[in-house]
């Protein structure tokens, strides 16, 4: 119970609760639909880690809340246990033990005498005391008694728990954990583990299988879930010449199977005072980023541009896509001197370079919001575009970006590439 005077909380209760924040309730009107507090409901979203839990009903072999509401009805109203288990479809028996499990006794018994010798076989109640049936209270016993003290595959397994809270501080994802793990221990299946076990480890209050403060390896950071429906920043339309538009694009980038086709973007820092550049190559996901040490203005991004396309074949450079923003006012300089297109995305329409904006989150864990980004050397850039490389995607079939543009660069037949710039 969260307060005086509010329901007892049983599973159905909180499944009512998490049903009302996913059609779009606030915490406090989804506690307020279940009658208790909003502290209440803030106590339930910290204990599950804002995970949302199994909203399943209980398999058919269990009797639900309706059931047990049939029955106390069936039961005030003296029906026989025969016919109120006719009248839920279930056996007469499982109604009687339904009722000798959760009765509540009015007063207290009084003593029977037992002759000298007798063997007493139990506690009978008389005739005359009355007995009660209460659903609620019923449905709550019931989860009680399903409690388990099951012990977390993490916590159960040393080994397993050290594997996994390495590659977190690797900055891995749970989901490339379980895929690592599955492929470095085909034949131990003590030594896999599902990702949303991995969440759950970190999530949800009394598992204790990892520590909380590992949560801040994770991509977001946060100590809870939250929904992804998160409005973000929205910059001011600029005059971009229809030309050179992302629907002019070549088709061929659409489809990813020609490489050559790039992503970029900024990451801004504090104040928006500092920057780094960031390009992502669409086929293989290869990252490459930008010292803009001393400002992000449209000719220092230009120069870094031409510096850094010549680090690769000229063949891998077929197109770049950026945002609206101003950094890219020398585009067509840029497209001169590199032989390099340039496209620009709608206004507000950030999917349209998905492939950068999922980067330049995971670039985040690495150069947070709110600092100076000014302070990291090329050096210190390029060592987290070589780590970001070697993980392995789910996209690229738990390959890495650095060993798909390997193998992309050792094969130049494949999409015509040649080994050297």
């Amino acid at each position: 119970m969260c307060v005086a005077g509010a329901p007892k909380v049983t599973r159905e209760l909180v499944r009512v609760f998490w049903r009302a924040r996913i059609a779009g309730a606030s915490i406090a009107a989804a506690s307020a639909t279940v009658g208790v507090s909003e502290t209440c409901g803030l106590r339930w979203v910290y204990k599950s880690g804002g995970m949302v839990p199994d909203l399943s009903q209980p398999s058919g072999r269990y009797l639900s809340i309706t059931d047990r509401a049939h029955i106390a009805v069936g039961w005030q109203l003296g029906m026989s246990k025969a016919d109120i288990a006719r009248m839920i479809g279930r056996y007469p028996s499982t109604v009687g033990r339904e009722l000798e499990r959760n009765q509540l006794v009015a007063g207290r018994y009084p003593k029977v005498a037992v002759r000298p010798g007798a063997v007493r076989k139990g506690p009978r109640r008389p005739r005359h005391v009355a007995l009660s049936y209460r659903a609620d209270a019923a449905q709550y016993k019931a989860e009680q008694r399903a409690r388990r003290p099951k012990q977390g595959k993490l916590a159960g397994n040393p080994e397993l728990h050290d594997q996994v809270q390495t590659r977190l501080k690797k900055l891995w994802s749970p989901e490339q954990i379980t895929v690592s793990l599955r492929a470095e221990f085909p034949e131990r299946p003590e030594m896999q583990v599902s990702h949303e076990t991995i969440y759950q480890a970190l999530y949800v209050q009394g598992r204790g299988e990892l520590r909380r403060e590992l949560t801040s390896c994770l991509r977001t950071g946060r100590a809870l879930r939250r929904p992804r429906a998160i409005p973000g920043e929205r910059r001011g339309k600029r005059n971009i010449p229809p030309e050179i538009m992302i629907s002019q694009r070549p088709a061929e980038a659409d489809d990813r199977a020609i490489p050559g086709h790039w992503e970029g973007d900024l990451i801004i820092g504090k104040n928006s005072g500092s920057a780094i550049g960031t390009l992502v190559e669409r086929s293989t996901r290869f990252v490459m980023l930008l010292h803009l040490p001393a400002d992000h203005s449209a000719e220092t991004v230009r120069d870094a541009m031409l510096a850094t396309v010549q680090t690769l074949p000229a063949q891998l450079w077929r197109s770049l896509t950026w945002d609206q923003g101003s950094e890219m006012a020398r585009h067509a300089e840029i497209t001169l001197a590199a032989d390099l297109p340039i496209y620009f995305c709608d206004p507000h329409s950030p999917w349209q370079r998905g492939s950068n904006e999922n980067t330049n989150g995971l670039l985040r864990q690495y150069f947070p919001k709110g600092t100076d980004l000014s302070r990291h050397t090329a050096e210190h850039l390029a060592a987290v575009a070589a780590e970001l490389n070697e993980r392995p995607r789910k996209t690229l079939g738990w390959t890495t970006p650095a060993q798909a543009m390997s193998q992309l660069l050792s094969n130049p037949q494949t999409a015509g590439v040649a080994t050297t710039p």
